[in-house]
């Protein structure tokens, strides 16, 4: 399918809108809506997989009444447009970095910041934390209504064809990064050139020399096979957590019968939660497919990494250090909680 540009899928959205009798006074038995979801990833990676069984059980409990249309490898509108269709009311899900929505409300970028997180579990229990969900629900006041924040795919490495173990040697190294601020000023700080490009692009770039790597998870890795275009060294750097939110427009949702934005609701998060599961259950599995096919790991000195990092929870556009105090106060309370030291 070609992409759609964001007018054209506007337009396509409104005209589904009129065809679907989805106005704000439908009953429950003649309401029927067609939503668009937008994603970047492969249809073979797990996020992917996840989002078409979410699709898939919310049209059968729905009777048929919800369709969810899933779109990946960014057929159509994704990153910031994705973002851009829900806070202008079309009929579309977006499912992105929190990043994204950090153009909105600059607490999420400081959320999937640098360097947090040592596992899954940290993160999810800060999302679900009372602080995360204060910002959820201002978050509204900009027309954006989380469905889950949890999308998690896995840890985030830098994939190159040469051995990274400080911030030195990645100088001159050109790095492969999607398109959020926060990424690209993430892996600039971390030492190398960031290089913004999306992700259909960067196996060619990768190829031609446009790039000297990327960054991503051991399951993207695997999934699509970046080895295979000769980037077999990872730098085990954690950097980010990959994760994925979903949104739709708060005009839309207040559209859908109760009855409806419950069950759609307990499936988005219910299916994250059966993702986290997998991931952890198949992680090792996949670090071992990985090695056999010729790709090596390595540690870093995450310590110089954090130095490098922490300087932009003060300089990301409207992120700033209190922010990231609240978030370590946070995840201090939940290692206390399980008996981890800071």
């Amino acid at each position: 399918m070609q992409t759609l540009t964001l007018r054209a899928l506007l337009a396509i959205t409104c005209m589904t809108a009129l065809l679907t009798g989805c106005g704000d006074k439908a009953s429950d038995e003649d309401f029927s809506i067609v939503l668009r979801l937008s994603h970047v990833f492969s249809p073979k990676e797990e996020l992917a997989i996840a989002l078409e069984t979410v699709a898939a059980n919310v049209f059968e409990k729905t009777g048929g009444a919800v369709e969810i249309l899933t779109y990946p490898n960014g057929q159509i509108a994704a990153y910031k447009d994705g973002v851009e269709m829900v806070v202008r009311g079309a009929y579309f899900i977006s499912v992105e970095d929190p990043s994204y929505i950090g153009d909105y409300m600059p607490e999420f970028t400081a959320l999937v910041g640098p360097m947090l997180y040592r596992n899954f579990e940290e993160y999810v229990s800060l999302v679900n934390s009372p602080l995360v969900r204060e910002w959820t629900q201002k978050l509204e006041e900009k027309g954006i209504k989380v469905l889950s924040l949890q999308y998690i795919f896995g840890f985030r490495n830098l994939i190159t064809d040469r051995v990274i173990r400080t911030p030195t040697d990645l100088a001159g190294v050109k790095l492969r990064t999607p398109g959020s601020k926060l990424f690209i000023e993430t892996i600039n700080a971390m030492g190398a050139t960031a290089t913004p490009l999306p992700w259909g692009e960067t196996f060619s770039a990768v190829q031609q020399g446009v790039v000297d790597g990327l960054e991503g998870s051991d399951f993207t890795n695997v999934d699509t096979k970046v080895y295979e275009t000769g980037m077999n060294r990872v730098a085990m750097t954690n950097h980010f957590l990959g994760t994925a939110g979903v949104y739709i427009s708060t005009e839309v949702w207040a559209k859908i019968p109760g009855e409806y934005r419950v069950i759609i609701q307990e499936e988005f998060t219910a299916e994250a939660d059966r993702m986290i599961a997998r991931l952890n259950a198949k992680h090792a599995d996949v670090v071992k497919e990985l090695e056999s096919n010729g790709v090596q790991f390595n540690e870093v000195d995450r310590e110089a990494f954090e130095n490098n990092t922490v300087s932009l929870f003060a300089t990301l556009p409207g992120v700033t250090m209190d922010m990231y105090r609240q978030i370590q106060s946070e995840l201090q309370k939940f290692r206390n909680q399980s008996g981890e030291a800071l």
